[in-house]
């Protein structure tokens, strides 16, 4: 691991990726420093969430390269990025909690099965990531019994479990209404502060996009568009980026 400050901590060069004829990444660069809370935009099917699989090699590309710490993902064996994964969290778009799991199972799942902690420092570990989400009280609650807001608060306290290095959040705001949402907004940034981990967050809600980004990079037809600023997104006058930020139907984004 490299122990400067700041850093270049992920870099994805030429990074390409088709599902039978649409081409999704398109020779896709982009590099994450350390430190960074990066937003992802764009249209659906712009390969936000498939970048992000590729960042823990959950998809393997079809060319180019993904590098953590200088370190080619790429062509590892399962085993050999195991310790590669262990330095990320994810928050899935739908929390992906498990219903017949206690919210404090569902929380410990990934450290019990590391088998690297006893059960008292399981409990332990999991209380401490609730507190941090405001959810100590709904330990012992299921998620049928939760409010989606809460499902993906617990789904939050799960991700940074392992005390991760590096946050991935899908659509993290997904389905909730603007104060729920607003809540998890402040949550990302109380995390990505108190924590000093570096996030890649992919949404579509620009007001979570200004309020959590140091960085937003917007993919159009399979590369990256713009990489800025929200202040920079907001001066910009590339078209492409206006007609998106702004929602507008007439531009030249063609909705399909």
């Amino acid at each position: 691991m490299n122990d400067d400050a700041t850093h270049n901590l992920i870099e994805v060069q030429q990074l390409s990726k088709r599902f039978g004829e649409q081409v999704v990444l398109d020779q896709l660069d982009l590099t994450i420093n350390s430190g960074d809370s990066v937003v992802i935009i764009g249209q659906s099917g712009t390969g936000k969430s498939v970048l992000l699989k590729h960042l823990i090699r959950l998809l393997a590309p079809d060319s180019g390269r993904v590098l953590i710490d200088g370190e080619d993902i790429t062509d590892l064996t399962f085993e050999e990025l195991l310790p590669i994964r262990h330095r990320f969290g994810m928050l899935f778009q739908s929390a992906a909690l498990f219903d017949s799991l206690s919210v404090e199972e569902n929380v410990g799942l990934g450290l019990k099965e590391s088998r690297h902690y006893r059960a008292n420092e399981i409990h332990e570990i999991v209380m401490e990531k609730l507190d941090m989400v405001g959810l100590a009280s709904a330990a012992d609650k299921h998620p049928s019994q939760l409010s989606g807001g809460m499902r993906k608060r617990v789904g939050m306290a799960r991700a940074i479990a392992a005390d991760p290095e590096i946050l991935l959040y899908d659509e993290p705001t997904t389905g909730l209404d603007p104060i729920t949402a607003d809540v998890i907004n402040d949550l990302i940034v109380e995390l990505n502060d108190r924590l000093k981990v570096t996030s890649i967050t992919v949404t579509h809600d620009m007001t979570s996009a200004y309020k959590i980004a140091s960085r937003i990079v917007m993919l159009y037809q399979g590369k990256v568009q713009f990489d800025g600023t929200p202040d920079d997104i907001r001066s910009t006058d590339n078209p492409v980026v206006q007609q998106f930020i702004h929602g507008r139907a007439t531009g030249p984004i063609q909705v399909r």
